[in-house]
């Protein structure tokens, strides 16, 4: 009986490493403890502890053209193949280090994937095997050697437009690489430019949007928001919908403005009165804010997160809720990583809680030593796909919380998957693709 037991045991670890995989839940006997935390900072709503959440069906994307997917941010319910494989992985030039970090999501279009290296590097590859289309570099000649971080990318009518740390906004042909202009903004970036309706909405660390002409890089107008001392590294990108563009600063303000003019349409800031640590006086938005069906949704670092009514700029709710990543919205439920390594579901009609879920955060949990930074989450074939900072992938269930299966991934992780006709994209800090399908 005792070696069934342990031949069983066996079976169930090596087969909870594959990703995604479907298969019956066995029980087994003792005492179960979870890999997940049981310590909680929010709670989920008692009266919502039997509600079944229902989903809209999975639908396929062909491509994932900038950060956030679309230029709204609001991707929904993708679709992928109900058990992944790795498929191929690339290298794409020079990985993270102490003066320079990875911080862009790659990106999907015209069938290559585009992704920037910490060397400000660009690579195209091909995006059913990985190989190289091109590569150039970015940085200016003289500022080579200078560690730096750079902003991000996006694609728009076969370009691809980039913010670098120097300070250059870049547009390059997506098909050879060949630099189309290039325009110096004064400030560097450390967010992904969006692109809509042929503008080029750039954010500097500063606290400066600017449109550009997509066509020939010209400043449109631009918008200055509240100064702040410091920020967190990396940072959310503007939200574009219809004739509104959305934009999170480091400050903790959320702003909407015109996007012909520029002129203001209604303001917001997601932060709380109270502060107990040092850290915590930091209200950067840093997540992208999504919008959706006629609202706004976002969150703070600094403890707000809220659904707004883009039309007038009023809150519809708001809860004591701090996070540095993007919100993803599907159907009438938003997900969402805090700051303090836990996964939540909530209604996105009153923002009550249906579920909270603990991530490990630390990979030495009795030491708490070396904590791990999460990024996500995405939505793909009924699992939320979340990657860490120790270098693992994990899938967890949309409708209960509970782990699905998890993988490991050639190196630590720092930026948010991608997921681009039914293949799930990752970047790991040494500057490899690996493309799952």
């Amino acid at each position: 009986m005792t070696r069934q037991f342990l031949l069983i045991f066996s079976i169930l670890v090596i087969s909870g490493c594959d990703l995604f995989v479907e298969k019956e839940e066995i029980i087994l006997p003792g005492d179960r403890i979870s890999v997940l935390l049981h310590q909680r900072t929010i709670n989920a709503d008692p009266e919502l502890a039997d509600a079944r959440i229902l989903l809209p069906a999975p639908s396929p994307n062909d491509d994932w053209p900038q950060a956030g997917g679309y230029a709204n941010h609001a991707m929904h319910h993708m679709q992928t193949a109900n058990v992944l494989g790795e498929q191929w992985r690339a290298d794409v030039g020079e990985g993270a280090s102490d003066e320079e970090r990875i911080v862009s999501t790659p990106i999907v279009a015209a069938g290559m994937v585009f992704a920037l290296d910490a060397d400000s590097g660009l690579t195209a590859l091909n995006a059913d095997n990985g190989k190289l289309i091109w590569s150039t570099a970015l940085a200016p000649e003289d500022e080579e050697d200078d560690g730096h971080i750079s902003g991000g990318l996006a694609y728009y009518k076969g370009r691809v437009f980039i913010t670098t740390g120097f300070g250059d906004v870049v547009a390059v042909d997506a098909g050879s690489g060949q630099e189309i202009w290039r325009e110096y903004v004064r400030g560097p970036m450390r967010s992904a430019p969006t692109v809509r309706s042929g503008r080029v909405f750039a954010l500097t660390i500063d606290n400066r949007l600017l449109a550009l002409n997509a066509e020939n890089g010209e400043t449109l107008w631009t918008h200055a928001g509240i100064g702040e001392s410091a920020n967190l590294l990396g940072g959310g990108s503007p939200a574009v919908d219809g004739n509104i563009v959305v934009v999170p600063y480091s400050s903790g303000e959320l702003v909407a403005l015109d996007i012909e003019t520029g002129n203001l349409l209604w303001s917001d800031t997601l932060t709380v009165i109270r502060r107990t640590e040092s850290v915590s006086t930091l209200s950067h938005i840093r997540g992208n804010p999504v919008i959706d069906r006629g609202r706004v949704i976002a969150v703070s670092h600094g403890g707000i997160m809220a659904s707004i009514d883009i039309s007038s700029g009023q809150r519809v709710w708001d809860r004591e809720l701090g996070g540095m990543g993007t919100p993803w919205v599907a159907g009438d439920y938003i997900y969402v990583l805090t700051n303090d390594a836990e996964i939540a579901c909530l209604s996105r009609n009153d923002g009550r809680i249906f579920w909270v879920r603990g991530l490990p955060r630390f990979e030495d949990p009795e030491d708490r030593v070396d904590p791990i930074v999460w990024s996500g989450p995405i939505l793909a074939s009924d699992r939320l796909i979340v990657t860490g900072s120790h270098g693992e992938a994990w899938a967890i269930s949309p409708y209960r919380g509970n782990l699905l299966g998890r993988i490991e991934l050639p190196d630590n992780i720092s930026v948010a998957p991608v997921l681009a006709g039914g293949t799930v994209y990752f970047l790991a800090d040494n500057a490899s693709v690996v493309a799952y399908h």
